[in-house]
């Protein structure tokens, strides 16, 4: 099933840019929807501040978002048109990860970019990739801030523990995997999981994704003295590969969402797209 609906977060970041051009080609891909969603941030000035700051200054203030809203805003418009096809913008103000939360449910991809602390834009919060993959309810492409990547989905690397959730990121995948020419599944440390793994690790879901088309290539090695993000960026990098699928850990505890120890590193170490899901 192709994509439908994708959704892109707009910011004042440069590497949104990349980001942009990545979900302009995907949409063109899959003949989808486009949805721009812009989410103006600015930092929270305590009430005893606020009260000293003359009204012509927060006025100067607001007029400088609206100018930098209309800009992004021109800037979605250009390239959406120019690549014809059908769009939308949305200028929605709220919390970022809520309101990113609440559009991407209705959407089949959400796409943003991963954090960088040098060049946050907005104050834009540091876990609002984290948070999002977490509550979204949805696939989300993360897009590293450093480097360009027009295309993906050409070489996939799936990253496979048997878990619900690295089935579900499976399941997600499945409209850009159609479409790759190469997809590896590798499980990494396999004998850790013993009941998640038949004879052969990965066999059983590259049987799963050929009765869908996909002709996907089986692998599984020891993470020896690696961490397993590292040995999933080493062994993506190895294949050449422009996209990486895998599932995002998580649980709720005391009202605040804690990552896996796997999930947190790709997040800060990415070197490709990655699709997560939870």
């Amino acid at each position: 099933m192709p994509l439908r609906d994708i959704l892109v977060h707009i910011d004042n970041a440069k590497p949104c840019q990349a980001r942009l051009e990545l979900a302009v080609n995907l949409a063109q891909a899959h003949q989808a929807h486009l949805t721009g969603l812009s989410i103006p941030v600015r930092r929270e000035i305590p009430t005893y501040i606020m009260a000293q700051i003359p009204s012509d200054a927060l006025e100067s203030l607001d007029e400088k978002d609206s100018l930098v809203s209309a800009e992004l805003e021109t800037a979605f418009r250009e390239k959406a048109e120019k690549s014809g096809l059908s769009f939308e913008w949305r200028l929605v103000k709220g919390d970022p990860v809520e309101t990113l939360s609440l559009h991407a449910r209705y959407s089949d991809l959400t796409v943003v970019g991963q954090y960088d602390g040098d060049a946050a834009a907005d104050d834009l919060p540091g876990d609002m990739p984290d948070r999002l993959i977490l509550s979204a309810g949805r696939p989300v492409l993360v897009v590293p801030y450093a480097g360009r990547y027009p295309r993906v989905g050409e070489r996939v690397m799936v990253a496979w523990d048997g878990s619900r959730s690295a089935t579900r990121a499976v399941n997600d995948a499945l409209p850009l995997l159609g479409e790759a020419k190469k997809v590896s599944v590798l499980a990494i440390d396999p004998q850790a999981t013993p009941g998640r793994h038949g004879d052969i690790p990965g066999a059983d879901i590259c049987l799963h994704l050929a009765r869908h088309g996909i002709k996907a290539e089986a692998q599984h090695t020891p993470a020896n003295d690696l961490e397993v993000g590292d040995m999933l960026l080493s062994r993506s990098a190895d294949a050449g590969a422009d996209l990486i699928v895998m599932s995002a850990y998580g649980h709720a505890r005391w009202r605040e969402l804690v990552l896996g120890g796997v999930t947190r590193h790709m997040l800060e170490h990415m070197t490709a797209p990655v699709l997560m899901s939870h």
